[in-house]
């Protein structure tokens, strides 16, 4: 898993695990504070009343105070076409009015104003909240004595109205956070993949950096978290570089040095061969193959050098047509037809002209060593929107389909593909393809004939 998949799923779960501690908290502490609120609110509505009984009661008879408690008081009654509505028309309310009700008694326990929620058995009239039971719902209620006049005033709210009202606050606080969570976890997602975009680059480079092309990583581009990191991996591509430039020239110096004592030997050899050919003629035989090692290990030295240093937009049908004028001549001495279809449309690749026609003259040679006399070698350009690709099929045994893979190794022969060379032909044809950004990829005929077909793939320029 990606560091950076981790980090978003850990930040994402710990965020949402903490939003909704918070939301649950949030949501009960809400509650409570409303609770209290209400409470504060049932207290206060009870002295309004007592104040109003303490001034009545001193001019008005105890007939009189109950008319004018009840008339000031008792709620207007709510129709069923009215109770869909919160505010009553004409200036009458609101609704909740009958969920809120009031209740006097006078110092002897006699009922001045008495709604009709009467709770089960005898009224309480103890001071101080409390609850009570009537008409199938819970009140909340709170009840003081006046300490001039000695009425009881006691004030209730319905228990269920006060938890609508609690919810839907506790919520209105809540919701909101619970609503921006999807968001703030999809800013985190984006926060922490724009935080590790130097990262990205740097594994960019990396990954696109070639062996040819080895070169160190800059620092001032990665966090300061990974900069060792950073530094230790420049260490270690400069060692590479030095390794892969150590090991191109011992190949190429070592090739160039066996070329004047094989040169010498092979005159010796030449010699020698009147006087015994039978013995000499197979060392001299051995004598070319070691030398056309040496080239072809000379020319795999030379390939990535010469790659770096130029590539141009290129006609490749056109080259084809230079590089088999080029080779005809081997083509004739063996009785072998060469013939070109070139594709409809030109094929621009950019490439290294030199290695391109390096690798055709290497798959044309390969294809005419390995072809009997008086067969054809077939050689086709084909345009796709996103790439050419060059098709060489020969007359030869082929090779099977299992020992495909393996014949583009360096140094391997096969005995299908009976001649003199080194193994390295193909393994050489296949690199340059690489250093193209191509493909090579060995086939057989589509005509059901025996043989070799080898398609060499380059992206259009």
């Amino acid at each position: 898993m990606s560091m950076t998949r981790t980090l978003t799923i850990t930040v994402t779960v710990l965020v949402l695990l903490l939003a909704l501690v918070a939301a649950a908290w949030s949501y009960i502490e809400s509650n409570h504070e409303l609770e209290e609120i209400f409470d504060a609110e049932l207290a206060q509505n009870t002295r309004i009343v007592q104040g109003l009984v303490r001034d009545l009661q001193t001019d008005q008879s105890p007939e009189k105070l109950r008319e004018i408690l009840q008339d000031t008081l008792l709620q207007t009654p709510v129709t069923d076409e009215e109770d869909s509505n919160e505010v009553l028309p004409n200036g009458r309310g609101h609704k909740y009015e009958k969920k809120i009700a009031f209740q006097v008694w006078s110092p002897t326990g006699e009922p001045l104003l008495e709604s009709s929620r009467r709770e089960a058995g005898s009224p309480s009239l103890a001071p101080g909240f409390g609850w009570i039971e009537s008409e199938g719902f819970r009140w909340r209620t709170f009840l003081i004595q006046d300490p001039q006049s000695g009425f009881f005033i006691r004030s209730a709210q319905r228990d269920d109205i006060r938890q609508e009202l609690s919810r839907e606050l506790a919520l209105g606080n809540t919701l909101p956070l619970l609503l921006v969570l999807p968001v703030l976890v999809l800013a985190i997602g984006l926060a922490i993949r724009w935080s590790f975009r130097p990262l990205a680059r740097l594994e960019q480079r990396v990954r696109t950096m070639a062996p040819e092309t080895i070169q160190p990583l800059d620092e001032s581009m990665a966090p300061h978290e990974v900069r060792s990191l950073v530094g230790a991996v420049n260490g270690l591509l400069l060692k590479l570089d030095d390794t892969l430039e150590r090991e191109r020239r011992f190949t190429a110096d070592a090739a160039h040095e066996l070329r004047t004592p094989l040169a010498a030997l092979r005159l010796n050899l030449e010699q020698a061969l009147p006087v015994q050919p039978e013995t000499f003629g197979a060392l001299l035989e051995s004598v070319d193959r070691m030398s056309h090692l040496v080239e072809q290990m000379l020319q795999l030295a030379r390939v990535e050098p010469e790659f770096s240093s130029s590539t141009t937009p290129t006609d490749l049908g056109a080259l084809v047509v230079d590089t088999l004028a080029d080779i005809a001549p081997l083509a004739i001495a063996h009785t072998i037809e060469l013939s070109f279809e070139d594709a409809p449309s030109a094929c621009r690749v950019n490439c290294n002209e030199a290695l391109i026609a390096s690798l055709i003259r290497a798959l044309v040679s390969n294809a005419i060593q390995h072809s009997p006399c008086n067969s054809a070698i077939d050689v086709s350009l084909q345009k796709f929107p996103q790439h050419c690709e060059l098709m060489i099929c020969d007359s030869g045994p082929g090779i099977d389909k299992a020992e495909r893979a393996r014949a583009l190794d360096r140094y391997v022969r096969l005995d299908q593909r009976k001649g003199s060379g080194a193994g390295l032909g193909l393994a050489i044809a296949q690199r340059i393809t690489q250093l193209h950004r191509g493909s090579l990829v060995l086939d057989g005929r589509a005509d059901g004939h025996s043989g070799l077909c080898v398609r060499v793939v380059l992206p259009l320029a």
